[in-house]
């Protein structure tokens, strides 16, 4: 059985940082994609980026300015989100999710396009 579980959310002040982990477990298949997701109340689910199985591509939303840096550690089957310089509009749940086959330019932020997805890890940047 498919499984993700994101760690590492907490309180944390404006311009600190804080790394996410997700870890997969469960898949027998090759060729994969892990992505990062936010979601804060009143909004829509946005893609903060994904990178394919092997780290050879990687996808980010330019709408972090480089803030945010993700990584995959493959031995381990977990995926990294690196956050820097965190604001108050950062405070949201963060998801992680898991696609079959590779993402695109395309397809990295569009949730429909993956098959897994973790509990969530909830961020909050105050004070």
């Amino acid at each position: 059985e498919m499984h993700l579980v994101e760690s590492g959310g907490g309180l944390v002040q404006p311009g600190g940082s804080l790394r996410l982990s997700c870890s997969a477990s469960g898949f027998t298949f090759g060729t994969y994609c892990m992505g990062w997701f936010r979601q804060a109340p009143g909004k829509e689910r946005e893609g903060l980026g994904a990178i394919n199985s092997g780290g050879g591509s990687k996808f980010y939303n330019s709408s972090m300015k480089g803030r945010f840096t993700i990584d995959l550690d493959n031995s381990k089957n977990t995926v990294y989100l690196g956050m820097i310089n965190l604001k108050p509009e950062d405070s949201a749940m963060y998801y992680c999710a898991l696609a079959r086959g590779a993402c695109y330019f395309n397809t990295y932020d569009v949730p429909s396009k993956y098959d897994y997805w973790g509990q969530g890890t909830q961020v909050t940047v105050s004070s």
